[in-house]
């Protein structure tokens, strides 16, 4: 890892010290906060960081609250969309700027976009990988998933406190499930939240899928070396998972608490999506422009979940071109 990403440093934010990996010079331009998702860590970004920097950014990638090298407060609820927004105004702070762009990718994405609309005075703009934002759901969305996809749906399953989190103990096994190429085939891929169950058994039973895993068997492809994977194994077999499954564990409070924000995100934004993303479809982003009027979409066409890791090059180029139109720096 150390080759591959900056020096780590830390940064105490009160409840939390948060590992920070930090490449660029700081400038007129709005520094970039890179937010990985589940299950990943800082290194998630290993191929942006360099290209960022090299191009003129000022780029703090973290390890979020409950991951790798940060700190995992062992209470629930301190793992909800507050605490979180306040890790991102807490690290602003410490870093001595008013405002960034806040880059994120799965739960990274989703709360990039609660940080637009729970702290907008800190937020210039705001680019999302994968995760849309969508209205304020009219029910608490657990019990919809629930009533929907089945208990077993690993959202659902998630709200038990230890049961999936002793499922996916074996961080090895895990994550060879979790980090793979889609099947080949051709087409856009319907996400969860399209899918009914009907009568049948629940859908995305994540858990169980982990725990019958044979990777001997599996014919997906990989788009880790042995290296990146051996990083990931020996982060979340040191620290569990149990931080990161806290993040859906506050699902509910999070719908409770977005009821005294406008829904509305007014900062300039870009979302990028993934033809092939078995959770994340891009038609899950139908309507997006209705709740954010500056937004600029890209499809990325034969790409899973894992976009930034799966097609970083592509990335890379697609978030520059937009960053550098939306904040072009004063020497152009």
């Amino acid at each position: 890892m150390t080759m591959m990403m900056p020096p780590v440093r830390y940064a105490d934010l009160g409840p939390v010290r948060m590992a920070c990996y930090e490449a660029g010079m700081p400038s007129a331009r709005p520094p970039l906060i890179l937010c990985h998702g589940f299950p990943e860590t800082a290194f998630s970004w290993r191929h942006q960081i360099p290209a960022l920097a090299a191009a003129g950014w000022h780029v703090i990638a973290i390890d979020q609250r409950g991951y790798g090298l940060t700190t995992s407060p062992p209470e629930v609820e301190a793992y909800d969309a507050e605490a979180l927004c306040g890790d991102y105004e807490a690290l602003l702070d410490h870093l001595g700027v008013g405002q960034a762009i806040f880059v994120g990718h799965d739960w990274g994405g989703a709360m990039v976009w609660q940080m637009a609309m729970r702290r907008p005075g800190r937020v210039a703009g705001v680019i999302s990988l994968n995760t849309p934002f969508q209205k304020r759901a009219p029910a608490d969305p657990i019990a919809i998933m629930r009533d929907r996809m089945g208990p077993d749906m690993y959202i659902v399953h998630f709200q038990k406190p230890g049961e999936a989190d002793a499922m996916l103990a074996d961080a090895r096994r895990s994550l060879d499930y979790l980090f793979r190429l889609p099947p080949a085939g051709e087409g856009e891929t319907r996400g969860y939240g399209e899918r009914w169950r009907g009568e049948g058994p629940s859908i995305f039973p994540l858990a169980h899928e982990i725990a019958a895993h044979d990777p001997a068997a599996d014919r997906r492809e990989h788009f880790l070396t042995g290296e990146e994977f051996e990083v990931f194994v020996e982060a979340f077999e040191r620290t569990g998972f149990t931080g990161g499954i806290n993040w859906y564990r506050n699902i509910t409070r999070n719908w409770e608490t977005a009821a005294a924000y406008e829904h509305i995100i007014r900062q300039p934004s870009l979302m990028v999506l993934a033809e092939k993303d078995p959770w994340l479809s891009p038609s899950s982003a139908a309507g997006m422009d209705k709740i954010i009027p500056d937004l600029e979409t890209v499809l990325v066409r034969d790409c899973g979940h894992w976009s930034q890791q799966e097609r970083p090059e592509q990335i890379n180029a697609i978030m520059l071109d937009w960053l550098d139109r939306r904040f072009p720096s004063a020497a152009a």
